[in-house]
């Protein structure tokens, strides 16, 4: 668990990180990482609430439709292909009430380890590089929810 308060930096010994110049990201809303690989997308109590507003159907016929327990959290279903039931040919259903693991892409940990990360990642999202220059404390803002769920 991450019991770092903002604004404080969360790297050891108070070093900057890798990207201390910051980072280039914007959407693309290619869905890239929305397709093709399993995996879980988690959403809490109040996601869920404005996304089933957002869709116009109750939270519970959202939940019955759209959601799964794993291992006591709740994730959003996926396809056989790995795409999340949220993608479909005009990409994310919902992108205004997107959960906060999809908000926070590309920042997260496993992908500011190093620069050799980042850059893999740019492989597949080709909003990596493009768009407004994010500073150290506004990518470890971002970064910081994620720590804090751990």
């Amino acid at each position: 668990m991450n019991n770092s308060k903002p604004g404080k930096n969360i790297h050891k010994k108070g070093k900057l990180p890798w990207y201390k110049d910051g980072l280039r990201f914007e959407c693309q809303r290619c869905g890239n990482c929305c397709r093709g690989e399993p995996g879980t997308v988690w959403m809490n109590k109040r996601e869920i609430e404005d996304t089933s507003a957002l869709l116009g159907i109750s939270p519970n016929q959202f939940a019955k439709e759209n959601l799964r327990v794993i291992n006591g959290r709740i994730s959003l279903l996926e396809y056989d292909n790995g795409d999340c039931i949220m993608y479909n040919d005009k990409g994310c259903k919902i992108y205004e009430t997107r959960p906060l693991q999809c908000k926070t892409f590309p920042f997260w940990k496993s992908n500011l380890r190093n620069a050799s990360e980042w850059k893999e990642q740019g492989k597949t999202c080709p909003g990596i590089g493009k768009g407004k220059l994010y500073t150290v404390k506004e990518i470890e803002s971002r970064l910081r929810p994620e720590l804090s769920n751990l």
